[in-house]
């Protein structure tokens, strides 16, 4: 197992052959976008283009909580794990939207296997200590059982890529004693393109992008820099889960990701467009 900066089979540490990695929210997973979605993923991995895909489950795990009698904690878009949400989050991010995801990429002709962090420690992850946060307070916060990706086993990632599998992860992480993390899924999607050397990341929400105005659809923000970003978090453009979503992109992209590209609503053949044509679709998130 590798915690460094891994890489994938033929060459992917490169920049004109690398992974791609595709981040999908739960509230994609269960979307009507998601056929399109596994479609472009199917033709890409038929072209040759190496995939690895990243997926959460926040809508659904905040459903089951609420059923189950327990009260969401979220703080600055970022939840609050004690042993219960736990869980509640092994059960449906690992569960029922590993299989959801992994069922819809057969259905299109992909070859895809569901991972999680204690998958052979596919995600090997460390309990997040008490930390400030954007619309957390003046308080340091602890989050819990909420951990942050300290490796990944990219030996796993290159042995499936190589064969023409979709590795599917779930975004929970796991330590070497066992310990079982709940980690925001853009953490995830972030670190395994720093550390796969991946030739693009994709961010798949369900909004077109950063927008200027949450109730414009039109308003949609193609390129958007480091210190544009951090203005718009500060002057309230960017709200609620966005800002998690950004704060954690620019930390790939200061850590040497590429680009990031947040995209939504996505239709047959966008999400190949997204990396070719960035800002033709959704927002590109660069230095």
């Amino acid at each position: 197992m590798s915690n460094g900066a891994s890489t994938v089979s033929n060459g992917a540490s490169t920049a004109n052959n690398g992974p791609v990695i595709i981040k999908l929210g739960g509230e994609v997973v269960q979307g009507p976008h998601m056929p399109a979605i596994a479609a472009d993923v199917a033709e890409m991995r038929g072209a040759g283009v190496p995939v690895v895909m990243v997926h959460g489950g926040g809508p659904q795990a905040t459903e089951l909580q609420k059923k189950l009698g327990q009260t969401p904690n979220i703080i600055g878009g970022r939840r609050v794990t004690d042993g219960d949400t736990l869980d509640v989050m092994k059960m449906i991010v690992a569960g029922k939207m590993n299989v959801d995801l992994c069922a819809a990429l057969v259905a299109a002709g992909a070859k895809p296997v569901g991972l999680h962090g204690a998958s052979s420690n596919a995600v090997l992850a460390t309990r997040r200590p008490p930390k400030h946060v954007t619309g957390g307070g003046p308080d340091p916060v602890d989050f819990g059982f909420v951990g942050d990706v300290i490796g990944v086993n990219g030996e796993l990632i290159a042995l499936l890529v190589s064969a023409g599998y979709v590795p599917a992860l779930a975004c929970l992480g796991a330590d070497a004693s066992g310990g079982v993390y709940n980690i925001n899924a853009d953490a995830v999607a972030n670190q395994i393109a720093i550390r796969l050397d991946a030739r693009a990341l994709v961010l798949v929400t369900d909004v077109p992008g950063v927008l200027r105005d949450v109730s414009d659809p039109t308003s949609r923000i193609g390129r958007m820099t480091i210190a544009e970003g951090k203005q718009a978090i500060e002057t309230g453009i960017v709200t609620k889960g966005m800002i998690p979503k950004l704060e954690e992109s620019f930390a790939a992209i200061e850590e040497g990701v590429r680009a990031v590209h947040i995209v939504g609503r996505v239709a047959r053949g966008d999400l190949a467009r997204a990396v070719t044509s960035p800002g033709s679709v959704g927002t590109v998130l660069v230095a």
